[in-house]
């Protein structure tokens, strides 16, 4: 439940930063100086990215959370069992070995994004965010062609 908290507060400043650039942009626009206009225009460009970024990850963490939940009811999400640190962190040995089974399954099962879904996990619990991430995209492309939704 923080993790929603924290998450919705981040989208509620994100929003504000929105609404605040574009408001920005076009006082810009409206200006009597071709500078001025420029500057509007270019500044535009601004809020158009963020609001692509803002869909793009809200739809990312809501397929993933998806995903999570029908992987949760069929039994098949892994146990969170690995070797933590006293801190709580996990211990990078005991996920480096454990990752060895869900990255086999997903070379076995390339077109499952069940074991994506899994690799992913894997890779987030061995450190590696930028290939869990891949991993997940990839999981949600073959999620979305599914028919088991």
């Amino acid at each position: 439940m923080k993790t929603k908290i924290w998450v919705g507060a981040i989208i509620a400043l994100f929003v504000f930063y929105i609404v605040a650039s574009f408001s920005s942009s076009l006082r810009f626009l409206q200006a009597e100086e071709p500078m001025a206009k420029a500057i509007g225009a270019a500044a535009l460009v601004l809020p158009i990215i963020a609001v692509w970024i803002l869909i793009r990850e809200v739809l990312f963490g809501t397929r993933t959370q998806h995903m999570a939940k029908i992987l949760e009811s069929e039994g098949l999400l892994p146990e969170d069992n690995l070797e933590r640190t006293p801190s709580g962190r996990i211990v990078k040995a005991a996920a480096d070995a454990d990752f060895v089974q869900y990255k086999e399954e997903a070379e076995a099962n390339p077109e499952s994004w069940r074991s994506w879904h899994r690799l992913a996990l894997a890779y987030d619990a061995s450190g590696d965010r930028r290939r869990a991430r891949e991993s997940m995209r990839t999981a949600i492309g073959f999620y979305l062609k599914s028919s088991d939704k």
